[in-house]
């Protein structure tokens, strides 16, 4: 088992596709997005611009599908490519998607008699280089048949696991994500206040002197470190924070079982707190103060 197909080369896709290509893999791709698929094509990703190609392209028995794009829309990509796939080929999801929804995903190929695996992967951008973590859910053989694919991408080799049934790889993917989002929060909070204080800190080698040794020394305060490089001070950054579904769905899936979560959902609500330019909220609490204290109201210009 030597081939796979990619759909979806952006970022993440075309960095695992390379990836596999200097493991000796040879990798099939298709991506809607024409200067992705150019991209891929340069790297040595043999590309197509039509998904009908999955069907003849592969010389081994099974076809192995991975598919690495928004949650939002694997399920128009699995409508797609289901009509040229055959009993016993293999779907891999590689992206952020709902574990919920991944269990409905393999059971509707099951019913075909097709594989489908969940993974989440962690690494960002670096995983190219230094490798993969992927955490993974669904049937045990479909596991121990693409098991040479997540070797090749794992950070030495070992960087990967087999879960349990379906669903398992993106509900542990959900909740790693929700602890990114709490540690992230933790690193922002104190460095804010090392801003903030009389010393007139030098932030940067503040990081570094963390990552040497200490307690809380970590990849994440490696790129703190990384950042204040990229973006100096940080006056040109503005303070939007976006989150891409995980961190909702871990404080939904803890609610929904009476876990507290606290640290996690509070990260989860400074990220939309850091996108109101003028909050209502705010609005009103200023004028609750001035009506039982008295105290000032700061209106706007005009």
């Amino acid at each position: 088992m030597r081939e796979i197909f990619i759909v979806g080369l952006g970022r993440m896709g075309a960095g695992i596709g390379r990836r596999l290509l200097r493991s000796g893999f040879t990798v099939f791709g298709y991506d809607k997005d024409r200067e992705n698929s150019e991209k891929a094509k340069n790297d040595g990703i043999k590309v197509f611009y039509n998904l009908s190609h999955i069907k003849e392209v592969f010389t081994q028995e099974k076809r192995i599908i991975w598919i690495m794009v928004p949650a939002s829309v694997v399920d128009a990509v699995i409508d797609e490519i289901e009509k040229f796939l055959s009993p016993g080929d293999i779907v891999i999801d590689g992206g952020n998607s709902y574990f919920r929804d991944s269990m409905a995903r393999y059971r509707r190929l099951a019913d075909k008699g097709i594989g489908f695996l969940d993974v989440g992967v962690s690494g960002g951008v670096w995983g190219e280089k230094e490798g993969y973590c992927m955490m993974i859910g669904g049937n045990k053989e479909d596991f121990e048949y693409v098991e040479p694919i997540f070797k090749a991408l794992a950070t030495k080799g070992t960087g990967y696991g087999y879960l349990g049934k379906a669903g398992a790889g993106h509900f542990v993917k959900m909740v790693h994500n929700g602890i990114e989002y709490a540690m992230m929060e933790a690193i922002a909070e104190g460095f804010e206040l090392m801003k903030e204080s009389e010393f007139n800190l030098d932030l940067k080698e503040v990081a570094r002197i963390y990552n040497t040794g200490s307690v809380i020394r970590s990849w994440l305060m490696e790129l703190v470190e990384k950042a204040f490089e990229d973006f100096g001070d940080l006056k040109d950054v503005e303070g939007y924070v976006e989150d891409t579904g995980e961190g909702r769905w871990t404080v939904i899936e803890a609610i929904n079982r009476a876990v507290p979560l606290p640290n996690i959902a509070d990260s989860l609500f400074m990220r939309f707190r850091s996108r109101q330019k003028d909050s209502f909220r705010d609005k009103l609490l200023a004028a609750l103060r001035f009506e039982f204290g008295g105290h000032g109201v700061r209106k706007k210009d005009g």
